[in-house]
C-alpha cells in the first residue's frame, strides 16, 4: 500500500464513529486471519478485502455530502444513485460541497409493492423484490435500516435550507417525488422543484443536436452543473402544490400493482404483463447468431428492449418479465437463469 492510499484510507476512518467502523475492522482482520491460515484462496480473499475497501469510500462519500452544518444553504433530494453520483460529482465540481448537501432516495419506484407507510407494506415491498428481483432485496433488517437513516437525515435539514427536489419525466422519478413530498411534510423549508432533464435538454439541445433523456441518471455532471448554477426560487411549490404530491402519494400506496409508467403527465398503474408482448416482438426482430439453434442471449434482447422503451423501467423488470414468460412456456431456455447474461431464450 502507497502512502496516497494509506492517507485515503485514513481520512475514511478518521470520519466514522467507533460503532460504524468497528465491524468494518472485525471483518478485516478475520479475513486477514484467514488467508494466514489458508482456509480461503488469496484470490477470494483479496476480492473481499477490495469490496471492504470499497465500501469504506463509499461511506466517506456519503458522510462528505451528509453532514448538515447551520452554513448548509441547499438540500437536493435526488431519486436514484447513478443521478446521485453525478449530483455529488456536479457539485464538487462547483465547489458547493460545504453548502449544498444531497440525500438520495434509492428505490426503483416504477416496480413493486409501495406501501411503504407502514412496515407491513415495507416487508412485502422486500419480499416482492427478493422473490422476482435478481439481485433484489435480500435482508428487511437492511431495507428497514436504510428507511429510517433517510428518514433521520429528512429530520436533520436545517431550518433555513432550501430543499431541491429533482425529478423527471418518468414513473420512478415522478413517484419519488411525491413520497420526498410525503416525507418532508412537517419540515417548514421552502422546497423547490425540478426537472433535471427537461431543464438541461434546454440549455443543451440546439435544432442539429438534440439528446431525449428518460432519467436523470443519463445526465453528464457537466451539464448538471449548469443547471444547479441556475437555481431560483421560481419553481417554489407553495401549499396546494404539496397538499396535491401528498394526496396523489397516498392513491398510488393504495394501488395494489407492481408497474406504473408516466403517462400524459400522471402515474399510471399498469398491468405486471404490461411488456411482455413488447419483449417477444423485440425477441422476433432480432437476428440470433449462426450455429447457437435460434437461441439469444438475454442480455441482448433486454439491451435491445431497454434502448427502444419510452418508458424509464430499468433492466430489472424485463428480466424477470422474461422468466415469466419462460415459466409460462412461452419462450425456452439454455443456461441458467441466475443473471441475464447466464442463459439465452428462443421461441418455443
Amino acid at each position: 500500500m502507497n502512502l496516497k492510499d494509506f492517507l485515503v484510507i485514513k481520512r475514511a476512518t478518521d470520519s466514522l464513529g467507533e460503532g460504524e467502523l468497528k465491524p468494518y475492522l472485525q471483518f478485516m482482520l478475520a479475513k486477514i486471519k484467514l488467508m494466514k491460515q489458508q482456509e480461503g484462496t488469496s484470490e477470494t480473499v483479496a476480492h473481499e478485502l477490495i469490496e471492504l475497501y470499497d465500501e469504506l469510500m463509499s461511506l466517506q462519500e456519503r458522510r462528505i455530502f451528509w453532514s448538515p452544518v447551520p452554513t448548509c444553504t441547499h438540500v437536493h433530494i435526488v431519486i436514484g444513485e447513478s443521478f446521485a453520483g453525478s449530483m455529488k460529482q456536479a457539485l464538487r465540481g462547483l465547489g458547493f460541497e460545504e453548502t449544498h448537501k444531497v440525500i438520495t432516495l434509492k428505490d426503483n419506484y416504477a416496480i413493486g409493492p409501495l406501501r411503504l407507510n407502514s412496515a407491513e407494506g415495507r416487508m412485502e415491498r422486500r419480499n416482492w423484490f427478493s422473490n422476482n428481483i435478481i439481485g433484489g432485496i435480500e435482508e428487511y433488517d437492511e431495507f428497514e435500516n436504510e428507511y429510517n437513516e433517510t428518514l433521520v437525515k429528512l429530520d436533520l435539514i436545517p431550518e433555513g435550507a432550501e430543499i431541491v427536489v429533482w425529478t423527471s419525466s418518468n414513473a420512478c422519478e415522478q413517484i419519488g417525488l411525491r413520497h420526498a413530498v410525503h416525507l418532508l411534510r412537517s419540515k417548514p423549508n421552502a422546497i423547490s422543484l425540478y426537472n433535471a432533464c427537461a431543464v438541461c435538454e434546454e440549455l443543451y439541445n440546439r435544432p442539429d443536436a438534440f439528446i431525449h433523456y428518460r432519467c436523470s441518471g443519463e445526465i453528464p455532471s457537466e451539464k448538471l452543473r449548469e443547471a444547479i448554477s441556475r437555481l431560483d426560487d421560481k419553481k417554489r411549490l407553495d401549499s396546494a402544490d404539496t397538499a396535491r404530491l401528498e394526496e396523489e402519494w397516498k392513491v398510488i400506496t393504495e394501488q395494489s400493482g407492481t408497474l406504473r409508467i408516466w403517462s400524459e403527465q400522471a402515474v399510471l398503474e399498469v398491468p405486471a404483463d404490461y411488456y411482455d408482448e413488447y419483449l417477444l416482438e423485440k425477441l422476433d426482430d432480432l437476428k440470433p447468431p449462426a450455429g447457437n439453434q435460434g437461441f439469444l442471449k438475454s442480455a441482448r434482447l433486454i439491451g435491445e428492449a431497454i434502448g427502444y422503451c419510452e418508458q424509464y423501467i430499468g433492466d430489472a423488470y424485463f428480466e424477470y418479465r422474461l422468466r415469466e414468460l419462460i415459466y409460462k412456456g412461452v419462450l425456452e431456455i439454455k443456461g441458467v437463469p441466475a443473471g441475464m447474461r447466464f442463459y439465452s431464450i428462443r421461441r418455443k
